[in-house]
């Protein structure tokens, strides 16, 4: 096997190993034989879904904030991550709050800054048991300005008792999510280091 043509194929074009077995009409075990002989590292299983689940390359790109306006949604975007932010998952950017302006706040950040457009995020709900359900759903739906196809099923809580958090979170608590490994780290790595 052709060291350059393995290269181009793996490396430069990002075809998997089952994609060079079929377009050489070799074995899986053959294309990785070679990739090995020529000293040709092998992605991980993460890399591999990745570039299977965005042939295009990456489904968002990166802006850097040029002007004063776009310097304060940045860092009140990277601060909002940090503070509420889930970084514990590691395939998605999570953010959750049971206030509405800070979620629309951290949409425009991943819009501005990363191309990300409201309709490819999706929202789940944490309500208690004694709210209106379907009031709280049409609330966050009309104030985020999504559809209701973007929301997973919601998290019902049976309520304790009277306290100060159950007073402030009278519709819930909104998570956003957007599924995608490698601008969750790149945020993450954005976050200052201890």
């Amino acid at each position: 096997m052709d060291e350059k043509t393995l290269r181009y194929l793996y490396s430069n074009s990002k075809k998997s190993v089952r994609d060079i077995a079929e377009q050489l009409n070799c074995s899986e075990h053959k294309v990785n034989y070679w990739l090995k002989k020529y000293s040709i590292a092998k992605r991980t299983i993460s890399e591999a879904v990745y570039l299977k689940n965005n042939p295009l390359g990456d489904p968002f790109c990166i802006r850097k904030p040029t002007k004063k306006e776009d310097l304060i949604l940045f860092g009140m975007g990277i601060g909002l991550y940090w503070g509420e932010g889930t970084k514990a998952n590691k395939n998605a950017v999570r953010l959750g709050n049971s206030d509405p302006i800070l979620i629309k706040i951290f949409i425009k950040f991943l819009d501005s800054f990363f191309g990300v457009k409201k309709d490819k995020l999706k929202f789940q709900l944490q309500v208690f048991s004694d709210l209106d359900v379907e009031s709280v759903i049409n609330y966050w739906i009309k104030l985020l300005g999504i559809k209701r196809d973007q929301l997973y099923k919601t998290i019902i809580t049976p309520h304790r008792s009277l306290g100060t958090y159950r007073k402030r979170s009278s519709y819930g608590v909104m998570t956003l999510y957007y599924g995608n490994t490698k601008l969750r780290n790149i945020l993450c790595n954005l976050l200052p280091k201890e």
